[in-house]
């Protein structure tokens, strides 16, 4: 059986950490940033944790 290709939109999307937990970009933060206050986009920098059903379905993609 051939090998499983990685998923291409979730190599994008996602990251592993070393502990094996999956990290994504916040949304929201990607366009229309004039009229939202900086309270919410400094909210929305950094990654965070995804949560475990979705992270499952990730590593899935990501052929892990």
């Amino acid at each position: 059986m051939p090998k499983m290709k990685t998923h291409s939109g979730a190599k994008k999307r996602f990251k592993l950490t070393g502990s094996g937990k999956v990290m994504h970009r916040k949304a929201g933060k990607m366009h229309l940033n004039e009229h939202k206050p900086s309270t919410r986009t400094r909210r929305l920098d950094g990654d965070a944790v995804l949560s475990p059903g979705d992270a499952a379905k990730a590593k899935k993609l990501l052929g892990k």
